[in-house]
Formats: structure tokens, sequence, C-alpha cells
């Protein structure tokens, strides 16, 4: 289970805590366990700040305090405070990365379904997609509705697989694995009956918690072979 640690603390030399921070960051570089940590400073009250550290684990988390450098770092830590620091341990019960769940909808039950309402839920209306397969841009949420509609028409049984997702910031990248029987033309090419198998990675970046553009990067090649469109050279 994931775990939290919240520090919380007021001092009016914040720049001294900040180099500080980046001190401990060094020394222990290879060593520590936090994987994620965030700092706020709090609008109503000056010289407040809370600092959220996550750890894979609870035990993680002690394996950091128990460092060396830890010990030292937090004794001159507190010597920059007003007052002697809080700390709060937390194991998380709830975590949810609503645009990671948006992507995942999108591409495990929205994708290449005629439902505009469904596409007008998770994109803007103004949506960018860029596929590197085509090398060109569709703009607008129903013209890349339309897009992914050809697809299901060549693929009737095409499923998405969420193999990982990365979320920073207002970007969800998610590499994911495809499967799908060709009983339909797609672009042009006759329907040839094969199944294909292909991977590829996916970035979404929102905007006001809608999805507002999109880069493909996905297996052409692998999936024109498995069509029998063109052959590997011997």
């Amino acid at each position: 289970m994931t775990f939290v640690q919240l520090i919380d603390c007021k001092t009016s030399k914040y720049d001294e805590m900040n180099r500080l921070m980046d001190t401990w960051v060094e020394v222990t570089r290879g060593r520590r366990t936090a994987t994620h940590a965030v700092v706020g400073r709090d609008r109503a009250t000056d010289g407040h700040y809370v600092e959220i550290v996550e750890f894979p684990s609870y035990e993680d988390a002690m394996r950091n305090s128990g460092l060396p450098e830890t010990s030292r770092i937090f004794e001159e830590m507190v010597a920059l405070c007003d007052e002697t620091p809080t700390f709060t341990d937390l194991d998380v019960v709830r975590d949810e990365q609503l645009n990671k769940d948006a992507v995942r909808s999108f591409l495990l039950d929205t994708c290449g379904r005629d439902e505009p309402a469904a596409y007008r839920a998770l994109f803007a209306e103004d949506y960018l997609d860029h596929d590197m397969a085509k090398g060109t841009e569709t703009r607008g949420v129903d013209a890349f509705r339309e897009e992914t509609l050809g697809y299901r028409d060549a693929f009737p049984d095409f499923a998405f697989t969420v193999e990982d997702q990365i979320a920073e910031g207002d970007r969800v990248a998610t590499r994911w694995t495809w499967h799908g029987t060709n009983t339909g033309p797609l672009r042009g090419i006759p329907a040839s009956g094969r199944t294909v198998d292909m991977s590829g990675t996916t970035t979404f970046a929102f905007r006001d918690r809608l999805i507002a553009e999109g880069w493909w990067h996905w297996d052409t090649l692998g999936m024109m072979r498995q069509l029998g469109v063109v052959s590997m050279p011997s």
C-alpha cells in the first residue's frame, strides 16, 4: 500500500529550507526511498508550508528515516523553522488519478463506438489528434470519432489492453496492446480475414478536465505485415 508523510512547518527562511532539501536529495542519491514529493505554501498564512512525501510503503519510509543523512538534515531543518515541525503518517486508502482513468475509459470502453455524447464527455470540442502513421492531423472531436469508427468497421472486434500508464502534470502517457480481426476494408485495403496484434503508445494532454490533444505512435509496419500487405525481406 502506498504511504505518504505530511510535514507541516512554519518558517520565515524558506529559501534556506529549499536549499537544505536540495542538499538532502543530493547526499542521499541512490539510497532514498521517496518516490514523489510536493511542497505547498499556505495562501492564508504567511510562512506556513506543507510537504507531502510519497513512499511505496511504510517500511520504505522508515528505511528513509533511518538514513544518517536524514537525521542530520532534520536537525538543520528544525533550526530553520519558527516552531517544531509536525509529521503525520498516512496509509493511502483511496487514490484516484482522474486523468489516467479518463484515458482508460476511452481506450477500453469508448474508442470506435458511435456514441457522440461519450466522446464529448472525454474530449474537448477542438481536440487535435496527431497520428504519426498518417503524418496528418485530425481536428475536432467529431472528426476524430469518425476516424475511430473507420477502424471499428475494419476490425469490429478490436480491443485495447492498457499495459502501463504514466501521468505528469496535464499529460498521460499510455503503453497499450491491441487485437482485432480484419473483416472490413481499411483505407482502400480489402478485408483479409486475418487477426492483428500490435502495440503502441499514446500521450494525451488535458485542458479543463478534457482531453485536448493526442499523439499516437504505433506499429504500422507490423499491422501491414500481419494483413499481408507487405512482407519482410528474407
